[in-house]
């Protein structure tokens, strides 16, 4: 016989599901997306929100469904070891969405304090909704519910910087910068970064506006909350979201006032609205429409003006030579993992290679866009040397006009560490320590400025 407290507990779980549903599954098509088909985080994103699963999502979900990708992604080795502990005969073939749902729930349970009864129901519910796992819903609640019980003690006991690291990067970083350094790398891609700005005046007044801080090198930095759009000074252009190592190659090319600048592969547009800020007549070059438009759009919120060029930057031409080049080339972005996890399963040592071909043609044929005595920018935000200095070494090789002009401490707010012996720039992710690991850490770049020789 049901008893009304019965009867009205199960009202609340079903309108507990039903409210909690569309955020874990919204999680487990991203997951799937990335995973299985090597799209890129942010790219599928912006779909789902503009008419995917998350596009009916109220503001919490969305952030929800944020949180559990994140986390699914950054702890995705511990993940996999506790869930491996506990799938017997591994992960069924062909079993379409289970393993995302699996994933996302365990990251629930693990690593985000969501209680068992709501990461549990709710993923034997997705899978009872996908056609192909729908048979192993009782596989699901099984192995979740001993990831429940026993997951976050596994996952603690776990060397996490390393496990959470796959193999070819790891091996990658071992090889060039020794594994103190390498584990530093992937300690720091495990938590989730602050909030970089570039503002357009009075630093302290917008940190203070903002609840942030004030870097060395001027740019504002807080702690992300809600939307970046109802954030203080949005609307009126008083900023611009850039990580503080991506706001310093533009620095490198000097005081560009009145001069003319070529910024290629410019959008997003950071650099690109740090140089019309300074004075420059800026050229922005982008092959993706799409992205140039948005841009265009940043550009208009900011109240600066540019040119704005949709064309290939390997074969672009102008009327004229420029006075200074940037080149922020296409590479694997891994320097960027804290800002995108999804990079170790999207990108491969293929990628390297392949985009590391581009890089040449690109920095060759920006140094043609120069008019004599002009300066070249060329950087990356990569660790790999193959995509930064052995960019850099083999261009001058090919081409003997030009040479390394070493950049200086006080060009970087004295931050001489972030100088290379080579005179080159380079950041760490593990740099810019603060008083936390939450506030502190930067974005991995290179950056190398060539002028001519003689």
């Amino acid at each position: 016989m049901t008893t009304p407290d019965k009867q009205a507990r199960d009202q609340a779980h079903m309108r507990e599901l039903q409210v909690g549903l569309p955020a874990r599954r919204a999680a487990a098509e991203l997951l799937d997306a990335v995973l299985q088909k090597k799209q890129a985080l942010d790219d599928i994103l912006g779909r789902s929100l503009e008419k995917g699963a998350m596009f009916n999502l109220p503001t919490r979900d969305r952030a929800l469904t944020r949180a559990i990708v994140g986390a699914s992604l950054r702890r995705k080795g511990q993940i996999d070891v506790v869930l491996n502990r506990f799938l017997d005969r591994g992960l069924p073939e062909k079993s379409a969405m289970l393993y995302p749902i699996l994933l996302s729930a365990a990251a629930q349970l693990i690593f985000l304090n969501t209680p068992p009864h709501a990461a549990i129901d709710l993923a034997v519910t997705l899978a009872q909704y996908d056609p192909k796992a729908k048979r192993y819903d009782k596989l699901v609640n099984a192995v979740l519910r001993r990831v429940a019980k026993e997951g976050e003690a596994i996952a603690a006991g776990l060397d996490a910087p390393r496990v959470n690291t796959p193999d070819w990067l790891w091996t990658r970083w071992v090889s060039y910068l020794g594994e103190a350094r390498a584990r530093a790398i992937a300690a720091a891609q495990l938590i989730e970064p602050p909030l970089d700005l570039t503002v357009k005046s009075d630093a302290a007044l917008w940190a203070e506006r903002l609840q942030g801080r004030v870097l060395p090198t001027g740019s504002v930095r807080l702690m992300p909350k809600g939307r970046i759009e109802s954030l203080p000074g949005f609307d009126e252009g008083a900023w611009w979201v850039q990580d503080v190592a991506a706001s310093l190659p533009a620095r490198l090319l000097g005081d560009v006032k009145g001069k003319r600048v070529a910024d290629l592969c410019a959008a997003p547009g950071g650099k690109t609205a740090q140089l019309a800020l300074a004075g420059a007549e800026v050229t922005a070059v982008d092959l993706s429409k799409t992205r140039l438009g948005i841009l265009r759009e940043n550009l208009d919120r900011l109240g600066l003006q540019a040119e704005l060029v949709l064309g290939d930057a390997t074969t672009f031409t102008a009327d004229r030579p420029f006075d200074a080049v940037l080149l922020d080339a296409p590479c694997s972005s891994t320097g960027t993992i804290r800002r995108h996890p999804d990079i170790p399963y999207t990108k491969s040592a293929k990628d390297i290679e392949t985009l590391g071909a581009l890089q040449a043609r690109l920095l060759d044929h920006a140094a043609t866009l120069l008019k004599p005595g002009g300066v070249l920018v060329y950087s990356t935000c990569s660790l790999e040397p193959e995509e930064g200095e052995a960019q850099i070494a083999a261009a001058m090789v090919r081409n003997g006009a030009l040479r390394l002009d070493p950049v200086k401490p006080e060009e970087l707010a004295g931050q001489a560490e972030w100088i290379e012996p080579s005179g080159c720039l380079r950041t760490f992710p593990f740099e810019l320590k603060l008083d936390s690991p939450e506030w502190s850490g930067m974005d991995g770049f290179f950056a190398a400025r060539l002028v001519p020789a003689g």
